[in-house]
């Protein structure tokens, strides 16, 4: 599989449900046949049930064969449970529930991706799925480690942002995503796209960004915010190749340099470089997914001098399964240091990528650590 590397991108909602293979199984005749010769390919595409015993089962198990009269068959397995038949325990046991909780989820994110302008509410999907709705609830977020309702908005924003991007004019764009009105979505911009709609669409027309620039123990550091806050951060050895990062990503914003108004925040950072200020919280102005929300979230949780794996922050975030995609989050941090994104390794603690380089990744770890040692010995004594 190889290490863990930070990537940039967006992140698939679903990559870790685990959506089935396309059924070939669609014949009762094709289905009868592998059912008698315990086909294992079948498992999953489709399940047998036995009017005579009430249990169903998968198409490989090793009970005794039924007879072809006695046999129904059912796309999944809440159908056959629809039909009042239980779980085999020889063929499903424990796998029964799983599989159960796997098409909850399915369904649920099917109902949510159809859904424009208002979200099916959790009872809603409850009663589709054949869960409560705590259980939906709890079960949603651990197989996409997002609620229903934040996995419903992160598509919706996904969609706006599709539609901005294509040159739609934000009242199109807006209503074409779902927005049933302009105010509904302007009141939680900042909060999922960074900026207003307008100024993401067209790549921060109308936003005015003030920048700094400043020698730091890590090469020059760029820093720039819009009035809300710091929407970009960068390092380098070369002041003009920074700004140049800077108004390739907002290419049409004003873009002003302002020493005096960020000297503070600069003052900030340098010092956190420099071990003075361990922990920093700053006012941010970015772009974040649900999902990579709770990424960066799960980041500020590390305490300095430390670090956590790619596996340790999904589990943190109750998504075990995508340690890959939470290496992309960390990669498509564009505030690093504010949100330290240089405290996620590879299995081992092994350095696997950084934004700006290896090396840098390397220094600030063990600068940290030393800092951190200094700090911890000052306090026992």
């Amino acid at each position: 599989m190889g290490e863990v590397t930070e990537e940039a991108g967006p992140m698939p909602d679903k990559s870790s449900i685990g959506t089935p293979e396309s059924n070939r199984f669609t014949d009762d005749a094709l289905r009868w046949h592998a059912v008698e010769t315990r086909d294992k390919t079948a498992d999953g595409a489709f399940f047998y049930a036995v009017t005579t015993t009430g249990i169903y089962c998968r198409p490989s198990c090793s009970s005794r064969r039924p007879k072809r009269e006695n046999v129904q068959f059912y796309d999944s397995a809440a159908e056959a449970e629809a039909g009042g038949y239980r779980a085999c325990r020889k063929c499903l046991g424990a796998d029964a529930a799983e599989t159960r909780r796997r098409e909850a989820v399915e369904a649920a994110c099917a109902l949510l991706d159809a859904a424009d302008e208002t979200a099916p509410t959790l009872d809603e999907l409850a009663d589709a799925t054949g869960l409560s709705p705590y259980h939906l609830q709890r079960t949603f977020k651990a197989a996409t480690g997002v609620t229903p309702r934040q996995y419903w908005d992160a598509r919706r924003v996904g969609r706006l942002r599709k539609n901005l991007k294509s040159g739609e004019a934000v009242s199109p764009a807006l209503y074409g995503a779902g927005y049933g009105s302009s105010s509904r979505l302007y009141e939680k911009a900042h909060g999922q796209l960074g900026m207003t709609p307008a100024t993401y669409g067209k790549g921060g027309r109308g936003a005015v960004i003030a920048f700094t620039l400043a020698p730091s123990p890590l090469g020059q550091i760029l820093i720039a915010a819009t009035e809300s806050g710091i929407c970009f951060l960068a390092l380098g050895e070369d002041a003009g190749k920074l700004e140049a990062e800077l108004r390739e990503e907002f290419p049409k914003a004003e873009i002003v340099r302002d020493d005096d108004t960020l000297g503070r925040i600069t003052e900030v950072v340098i010092a956190h470089l420099k071990g003075r200020l361990p922990d920093i919280k700053l006012p941010l102005d970015i772009q974040a997914t649900a999902f990579q929300r709770q990424v960066w979230e799960a980041l500020m949780e590390v305490p300095y001098g430390e670090t956590r794996t790619y596996g340790e922050l999904a589990h943190a975030i109750g998504k075990p399964g995508a340690p890959r995609a939470v290496g992309r989050a960390c990669g498509s941090n564009r505030v690093a240091l504010v949100i330290p994104c240089h405290r996620a390794v590879g299995t081992g603690g092994s350095l696997t990528g950084y934004r700006w380089g290896v090396p840098r990744k390397r220094q600030l770890l063990e600068e940290e650590r030393q800092r951190h040692g200094e700090v911890s010995l000052a306090e026992a004594g």
